[in-house]
């Protein structure tokens, strides 16, 4: 039986709507460091580089719930621009390999040097072997989940929706527009109930090492387990459905970043689980959607500029960098020390900068030449008399 390709279907037509989207490019750099500073605030791992105690505390409490929306923010941007960018005509076989070659190149460079630096001394080969083949995060034991390159643990969840896109974009795309709201609403549900079947029951022990308050079943289940994340992804694909049919509301950037604010606010004000993602997914939803909205219409945003664009091209780099450069400067270059605020300042600049410029580097040594060379089919030599033309597959939709 030949798998259902991600072809467009019903009554999403491409057209002029297709637009690309800069802007969402530019914003996910901004997500990205979102999740860098929310680990550089960590204490355990030594991350976080102030020695005024109300410096770190403050440092800590401000970033607190960084990681998380930004995490969020990026399963539902993958949802989203997959479904804008499917295309009639392509394959699943060249879907998932796009996608494969999207993520495994970095992926696995960071893996090596993490492993080289610091993991290897400390890893058993049952956490970093599935680390490597970024199944980890199914697993509930804090070694496997949490290892070698911790932020890879969103790879996991990340690979489990390319696997399922192209089943998923047909009925998907099959939705009436009238039903698409419900829907949504129905993907928000769901990631609520996630969490009150976390909260009430799972188990309460052992706690978790970070100290987050929650118990690790709990952190790993309603976190970390990437069945529960695919609501996040499905919902980006509605949401994509919604713009592309002109039934999205009109909201402005500046609101939809003000109510993503408001959103930070009340996951910092809310019980641990449900700051996850439950309490930023609506503002985060309303943002991508005001940002795709503004690509559409033309409008002009400080988000499509080069400098922009530049950053959202090394994003992804940057995000698998961020663990790698931080742990290992903090504590073999630098042998956890700590600093006055000005210097503390300073330090998390320069660890800024550097995983930019390891970002860089994986952008143009490693994931450009990999798609270039093996994205798509090489041409074949020769071809019989009256064969069609190879399909050019569609570029490869952004991350």
């Amino acid at each position: 039986m030949t798998p259902p390709s991600p072809t467009a279907a019903s009554g999403t037509a491409p057209g002029p709507s297709r637009a690309k989207l800069p802007s969402l490019t530019g914003l996910r750099f901004i997500a990205a460091a979102l999740v860098f500073f929310f680990h550089a605030t960590f204490s355990d791992p030594p991350m976080n580089p102030f020695a005024d105690q109300a410096w770190e505390e403050g440092f800590r409490w401000l970033f607190s719930k960084a990681g998380w929306m930004g995490v969020s923010f990026f399963f539902v941007l993958s949802g989203f621009v997959l479904t804008w960018s499917a295309r009639p005509g392509d394959t699943v076989t060249g879907f998932w390999r796009r996608r494969l070659l999207k993520i495994f190149p970095n992926h696995v460079v960071m893996w090596a040097l993490a492993m080289v630096l610091f993991a290897g001394a400390m890893t058993p080969l049952s956490a970093w072997l599935p680390n490597l083949f970024l199944v980890h995060s199914w697993f509930p034991q804090h070694e496997t989940f949490i290892s070698v390159n911790p932020p890879s643990w969103s790879l996991c969840s990340e690979l489990l929706f390319y696997l399922l896109f192209p089943f998923l974009i047909g009925p998907v795309l099959r939705i009436r527009e009238r039903a698409l709201w419900g829907w949504a609403a129905a993907m928000v549900a769901c990631m609520v109930a996630v969490q009150l079947v976390t909260d009430f029951l799972l188990p309460q022990n052992p706690p978790t090492p970070e100290g987050f308050g929650i118990s690790l079943w709990e952190f790993w289940f309603g976190y970390n387990f990437p069945p529960v994340r695919m609501f996040e992804f499905v919902l980006g694909m509605l949401l994509a459905r919604l713009v592309l049919a002109g039934a999205y509301p009109r909201v402005r950037i500046l609101p939809a970043a003000l109510l993503c604010l408001a959103g930070y606010a009340a996951a910092m004000a809310v019980p641990f689980l449900y700051g996850l993602n439950v309490a930023t997914i609506i503002p985060v939803s309303l943002l991508i959607c005001a940002v795709a909205r503004a690509d559409v219409d033309g409008a002009p945003t400080v988000l499509r500029g080069r400098t922009m664009q530049w950053l959202g091209e090394v994003s992804f780099g940057f995000y698998l960098a961020q663990y790698v450069v931080m742990y290992y400067g903090r504590t073999a270059l630098m042998d956890e020390q700590l600093f006055a605020p000005l210097p503390g300042v300073l330090v998390l600049l320069g660890f800024f900068l550097a995983t930019l410029l390891v970002g860089w580097l994986l952008l143009v040594c490693v994931e450009r030449p990999v798609m270039r060379r093996w994205s798509r089919p090489r041409p074949r030599l020769q071809q019989a008399p009256g064969a069609p033309a190879e399909e050019r597959e569609p570029a490869p939709a952004l991350r």
